[in-house]
């Protein structure tokens, strides 16, 4: 009989999964939702795990007692791989999932590998104009994981699949960051590179004084404009082979470019006026790529 995980390892939490999934209002949860029982269940499971260490990056706190949480998460992850017994709906999930699908750890080691890199050093902050190839690898890690976990769960684990999820991971988390500028500023983050922003005369990488500056909407169109040719190549990727069991992830590219292309109309005067999706179009879109007619972007 395999011992419990030890006691350095998160609390156990009450939530499922599926409440997780059901109550964050994501644009994910409709294309996950429709998905068969057992691929549902794992999607849920690597949504809420993602939505845990999430937490633990954003949530107020001290930088090195958040490390000690991601770390905690670390070596439960790595235990679900050795045998221990998971305690909790979240990480009995995970284990099923990983058992199922084949699921390799280290993607989920990735995801906290990025949610390390939004804590940041003692001072915390995480973040700040990084360089590009530093916000590359922080997508690589935050998104591009999750596609690596996601195309084994909908089994299309092949190389071209594989290109689809890193770019369209690239594609998601560089519209997050779009959508998101006034949230993250908020937390002492500015996302936008350095190259970008040297290219708009912005000399800072203060948060609030970046977005303040007149020189903020040519640098969010040069991040625009990247995200939109990796949604190009996430769709080259795939282009001519039947999309069949990848249509979830085809919901997730159309309500994104959607995203990206209303928050291109809006400008970038005032990002704090949001923009969302409503469940209504998530639902009405994941329908469509489910019955293989995916409406336009």
């Amino acid at each position: 009989m395999t011992p419990p995980l030890s006691d350095s390892s998160p609390p156990p939490s009450t939530d499922t999964p599926s409440a997780v999934a059901e109550r964050s209002g994501s644009s994910f949860y409709w294309p996950m939702r429709l998905l068969p029982a057992s691929k549902r269940a794992a999607m849920f499971a690597i949504y809420a795990f993602c939505r845990r260490v999430d937490d633990i990056a954003d949530e107020p706190g001290d930088p090195t007692e958040k490390r000690d949480a991601l770390d905690c998460w670390r070596r439960t992850i790595r235990g679900l791989y050795s045998g221990d017994a998971p305690t909790g709906p979240l990480p009995a999930a995970l284990k099923g999932a990983i058992d199922r699908y084949g699921l390799p750890r280290a993607e989920f080691e990735a995801v906290i590998d990025g949610m390390a890199m939004d804590v940041g050093g003692d001072a915390g902050g995480g973040l700040r104009a990084p360089g590009l190839p530093t916000l590359r690898l922080y997508c690589r890690r935050v998104a591009g994981a999750v596609g690596m976990l996601a195309i084994r769960v909908f089994d299309r684990a092949d190389p071209a699949t594989e290109a689809f999820a890193l770019a369209l991971g690239e594609a998601l988390q560089l519209t997050n960051i779009l959508r998101d500028l006034a949230e993250d500023a908020a937390l002492g983050r500015l996302y936008l590179p350095r190259e970008l922003l040297d290219a708009a005369g912005i000399g800072t990488d203060v948060p609030d004084e970046a977005l303040a500056h007149p020189g903020l909407p040519h640098a969010c169109e040069a991040l625009a404009e990247l995200a939109e040719t990796r949604f190009a190549e996430a769709r080259a990727a795939i282009a001519g082979t039947a999309r069949g069991s990848l249509w979830a992830a085809v919901a997730m590219m159309v309500l994104y470019h959607r995203l990206l292309r209303r928050l291109r109309a809006r400008g970038w005067s005032d990002p704090a006026v949001r923009v969302r999706l409503g469940r209504r179009e998530s639902a009405w879109v994941a329908l469509r790529c489910l019955i293989g007619v995916p409406p336009a972007a």
